[in-house]
């Protein structure tokens, strides 16, 4: 009886050794497979312009902005172009071609001295658009830079809290006055007028976003190892302040071109010798209540509000599309 039962033993411990070689195999070790199992391909700005290109409204008003930026640097090279500063003479009388209707000559007709408003146009529009995105992107610089630091640090929250208190109860209206007079009219004066109140409110708003956001748990596993300030601030801040950067500088830029307007309409603006949207638009005001004559009103009017539309929209679909929220 035992001779049987330890044979049966042996041909289940058999069985039980082929069953465990046919079944299974010992796995390798590929240091190379172990990296890969670790890797994403996720990138934000990819994702980012991925969710933009599929608003299409936004994609067709980026692509006309960039192309209309481009033409209004092209357009002094082209082939029969005027100049903006020109005044043009009749050939048959001599006399100053004085609000001239659009026609085949003038595209978009004279003003009252004889100048093309066509070339006029795009001048203006490319000196407003320079002003527009020099503000947008100093405001920007400055604001990110106050904001951050007023929302991340702690020593630093009175004092700027108290910087605030004191630029922000000065109205904006009086510092573009007064820098109009101190200063020489000119572009630098209007950009630098502008400047010095304009970073507020991007400021405060970004310090409100990164005060919510400075005391999540990863940034403070990020700064319990070690990290410095200024990563935890570019690495894990920042990211989620691109949305909100955005919008603030697609909105800065007409902000930037209707301030120059309204400094034009009180007298304060460029010189009437250097053409601008402001500048033509305030020609323009002056002559709305004559029929024949209103086209100078309305040609540089459309240019203004498609530029501010086209731009309000860009910014609030880059805005969600980089929002780290909506991506995928």
């Amino acid at each position: 009886m035992g001779i049987f039962t330890k044979e049966i033993q042996n041909i289940s411990e058999k069985s039980t050794e082929q069953l465990h070689d046919q079944m299974f195999d010992f796995a390798a070790v590929d240091d190379a497979k172990a990296e890969e199992t670790a890797y994403s391909n996720y990138s934000y700005w990819r994702s980012t312009f991925r969710s933009f290109s599929k608003n299409k409204i936004a994609v067709f008003l980026l692509v006309f902005v960039i192309v209309l930026i481009a033409f209004t640097f092209v357009q002094p090279y082209l082939p029969d172009q005027k100049s903006p500063t020109q005044i043009y003479l009749n050939p048959d009388t001599g006399m100053q071609d004085r609000n001239v209707a659009p026609n085949d000559e003038y595209i978009f007709g004279t003003n009252s001295i004889g100048q093309d408003l066509w070339s006029r146009i795009w001048e203006g529009t490319r000196t407003s658009l320079f002003i527009g995105f020099a503000v947008a992107i100093i405001e920007v610089l400055i604001g990110f830079t106050v904001g951050a630091l007023w929302g991340y640090s702690r020593k630093l929250e009175a004092p700027i809290t108290q910087l605030y208190n004191i630029v922000d109860n000065i109205p904006t209206t009086i510092v573009l006055i007064l820098m109009a007079y101190i200063l020489r009219p000119g572009v630098s004066t209007i950009i630098i007028a502008m400047c010095i109140t304009g970073w507020v409110e991007m400021a405060r708003f970004l310090r409100n976003q990164i005060v919510i956001l400075r005391d999540r748990e990863y940034n403070l596993a990020s700064k319990t190892l070690g990290t410095p300030g200024y990563k935890i601030i570019l690495k894990n801040l920042l990211p989620y302040l691109i949305s909100v950067i955005m919008l603030r500088m697609s909105l800065a830029v007409p902000a930037a071109i209707g301030a120059e307007v309204f400094l034009t309409y009180i007298g304060l603006g460029l010189p009437v010798s250097e053409p601008s949207l402001g500048n033509l638009i305030n020609e323009g005001r002056v002559l709305m209540m004559s029929p024949d004559l209103r086209y100078q009103l309305i040609f540089p009017s459309i240019v203004l509000s498609v530029i501010t539309i086209a731009f309000y929209i860009i910014g609030n679909a880059f805005a969600d599309a980089a929002d780290p929220k909506n991506h995928v």
